[in-house]
């Protein structure tokens, strides 16, 4: 048969003529000679080859003529004894009927599809001094082409080389997490609804349950994707479905990086005398801190690895700090003032 012309276009036998249109667009783009200055001449055998498939596999009579023949037949050769007469044959039976075949130009082909048979100098692409064969530029070239078909010329576009399919922007959603969850780790189960097409076309809503794996340690801000959990509709690819963790606040803990922190009130007595600090974990266990230095009001107290567990080394974890906050009695009798300076005094 020669040159397989459906094999040259990346179609089926059974193509119609937008498959076609499609394939050739996407080809011819990304073999033309212009967009290939490093290879220009197999860039112009493929073009010219791309061309020569879409002409004849576009033709309803050259199509059936290379269906039966094959690329020999088109080309005026005797076709085998008994394989009977091409289309439009007089006798119907074996005798070769003569068929002219006249490719039509490669470049001609092309402006039919975009205007002009060499685009790319206009958009900035070959030549830098502007169009070439009286095609558009600017803004002419954007509405002739579309912006697609604008962005693949330019080397852009968002579905791939030579695809005009778009992603649709990615939806995102806060996940609210504790400080629980966030130092245990957890598993959180998201219903979800979402259009979906069958392979006829026809939309229908499902629903559908996401689990996410809360990991012990992270942290807000971390982002957990699902690709392509949006709503399917034709030529489009769906969006991510992205969940981003939001931390709620808790009651005893503060979260500073990996660490943890807790702030106790304690009298002045305690902060010059010695105080014992008594915590409940997170995870439910009781520490019972003894804090036998002097409790200024800017005193930390850290417990090494009783903070927030390190996502990239499971087996550590951050510090607790406990703060205080001193009450300062209100006023003191002139016995008690006395007291204090004589006791401070001595020591």
């Amino acid at each position: 048969m020669g040159i397989d012309y459906y094999k040259v276009l990346q179609v089926d036998r059974n193509a119609k003529d937008d498959d076609l249109k499609k394939a050739y667009r996407k080809l011819a783009m990304k073999w033309h000679p212009d967009k290939n200055p490093n290879n220009k001449k197999e860039a112009e055998a493929k073009f010219k080859q791309i061309s020569e498939a879409y002409d004849v596999l576009s033709d309803p009579q050259k199509r059936a003529v290379y269906d039966q023949y094959g690329e020999d037949g088109l080309k005026g050769q005797v076709p085998p004894p008994g394989a009977g007469g091409f289309p439009g044959s007089s006798d119907g039976g074996g005798v070769f009927t003569s068929f002219r075949f006249n490719p039509r130009s490669a470049d001609d082909i092309f402006s039919e599809f975009f205007g002009s048979s060499s685009p790319f100098g206009a958009m900035g692409m070959g030549d830098m001094g502007g169009s070439r064969a009286g095609g558009p530029s600017g803004p002419f070239a954007r509405s002739m082409f579309g912006d697609d078909i604008f962005a693949q010329f330019r080397g852009g576009g968002g579905g791939g080389e030579g695809s005009a399919v778009r992603k649709a922007a990615a939806i995102e959603r806060t996940l609210h997490c504790s400080l629980d969850d966030l130092y245990k780790g957890t598993t959180k189960k998201m219903k979800i609804s979402r259009d979906v097409s069958d392979a006829s076309g026809r939309t229908t809503t499902v629903e559908e349950i996401l689990t996410i794996e809360i990991k012990p340690g992270w942290k807000k801000g971390t982002k957990i994707t699902f690709p392509e959990k949006g709503n399917e509709q034709r030529g489009v690819i769906p969006s991510d479905l992205i969940f981003i963790i939001d931390e709620k606040p808790h009651s005893v803990f503060k979260r500073e990086g990996n660490d943890l922190s807790v702030t106790h009130k304690i009298s002045l007595v305690e902060a010059l005398t010695g105080y014992t600090a008594q915590i409940t974990t997170l995870d439910g266990r009781n520490l019972t801190i003894p804090i036998n230095s002097i409790i200024s009001p800017t005193y930390e107290e850290v417990v090494k690895g009783e903070g927030m567990p390190i996502p990239k080394e499971p087996s550590k974890r951050g510090n607790l700090r406990i703060k205080f906050n001193v009450k300062f009695p209100t006023r003191l009798t002139s016995e008690q003032k006395t007291g204090i300076k004589r006791l401070l005094t001595s020591s």
